[in-house]
């Protein structure tokens, strides 16, 4: 069957029609999975569930999957995928406040890493009836909309990004000590240039961006504050509302996301992840 891919809104994404991820894929239809990934920054592949054996075969097309940071939520003797199992058990486990839970905050994967993941793929296993979504923003098409003046001011900043700080919506899983000793501090530009493709985007992170290296801190705050506005407006969204089955990819390195975590107590919603490795952020072109 003849793969077809249609975009899934103007801002980014697609879905690939035509593939069964429970069949081996040929060496074409990845070829052409690949540049649409390059292409829409997203792409949405529907289906019955994978285990996590075929899951994982899927994703190792995309690169190198590494290991979880949070061992707890690693599968079976696969490190590399994680089980995210973000159910409501009771009404004390949802957030009264959506906007002051950590998956609610506009972030990319692992940037707390020196060397963050390229792309992260997020399989729907169990789903609830309503909400839990997710939402995802374009920040190659912000960065192009910066004012002119804007991109100067911003060309060449290093911001720090931690695996907690105070300004993200909430606090980060505890972490053990071996975890802690892990996950130090790292820098990368504000503006990073995509390594496969040459684009700029900015690249921030709600629950992982702490400042902007030589401001101070009430400068910082203010232009991280400002860059947050402008990328997460609505003409840069898409918002995916997931089924069982549903394979989502996307580009960490010119797409954040945030989770719609309203959704009803008691209903399950449990998804496997990977992330693949990618390389240390660069301002530099390429």
């Amino acid at each position: 069957m003849t793969l077809e891919i249609h975009p899934l809104s103007d801002a980014l994404g697609a879905e690939v029609l035509g593939v069964n991820l429970k069949e081996p894929l040929s060496s074409d239809d990845i070829n052409e999975i690949k540049a649409a990934f390059l292409k829409y920054h997203l792409l949405c592949l529907r289906g019955d569930p994978l285990s996590p054996k075929q899951f994982f075969d899927f994703s190792s097309h995309f690169g190198i999957p590494f290991s979880e940071t949070t061992r707890s939520q690693w599968v079976d003797d696969l490190p590399q995928i994680s089980r995210l199992d973000s159910t409501y058990k009771t009404e004390k486990d949802k957030p009264k406040n959506p906007k002051l839970n950590r998956r609610s905050g506009w972030h990319t994967d692992h940037s707390f890493k020196e060397f963050p993941p390229k792309a992260t793929i997020l399989h729907g296993h169990v789903i609830p009836t309503q909400a839990g979504h997710t939402c995802f923003c374009n920040t190659e098409k912000a960065y192009e909309d910066l004012p002119v003046d804007t991109k100067k001011r911003v060309e060449g900043l290093i911001a720090v990004h931690s695996y907690d700080t105070m300004r993200a919506p909430a606090r980060a899983v505890k972490r053990t000590p071996e975890e802690i000793a892990e996950t130090p501090d790292v820098e990368h530009p504000l503006i990073r240039v995509h390594d496969e493709t040459g684009n700029k985007a900015i690249y921030f992170n709600s629950n992982r961006t702490d400042r902007i290296v030589g401001l101070e801190r009430k400068e910082s705050d203010l232009l991280l504050d400002q860059i947050h506005k402008h990328m997460t407006q609505k003409k840069y969204r898409y918002d995916h509302n997931w089924s069982v089955g549903d394979v989502v990819i996307w580009d960490n390195r010119c797409l954040i996301h945030s989770v719609n975590v309203d959704y009803p107590v008691g209903e399950q919603r449990i998804h496997l992840r990977t992330i693949i490795e990618g390389k240390r952020p660069s301002s530099q072109s390429i």
